[in-house]
């Protein structure tokens, strides 16, 4: 596992989403989330992108380059 393929898990554990829903907003297939989540693929840059953007972090952060914003409780 990688802190991307964490951070990701995180990320979206914290929404309480299933994976579909993700893929489905990012418009990736399903089975290429699951293989970012599970470290088994990295994703493209604009794939990425679109990850950060739906989670509402920063590239850096996704990455593990800086902290994840702490939980809202």
């Amino acid at each position: 596992m990688s802190i991307f393929s964490d951070n990701l898990r995180i990320l979206r554990k914290r929404q309480e989403l299933p994976t579909e829903v993700v893929a489905v907003n990012c418009k990736i297939s399903h089975s290429s989330y699951r293989r970012y989540e599970t470290g088994e693929r990295e994703p493209s840059l604009s794939v990425a992108y679109a990850l950060a953007d739906f989670y509402g972090v920063t590239l850096d952060q996704l990455v593990g380059r800086a902290p994840l914003p702490e939980e809202k409780l």
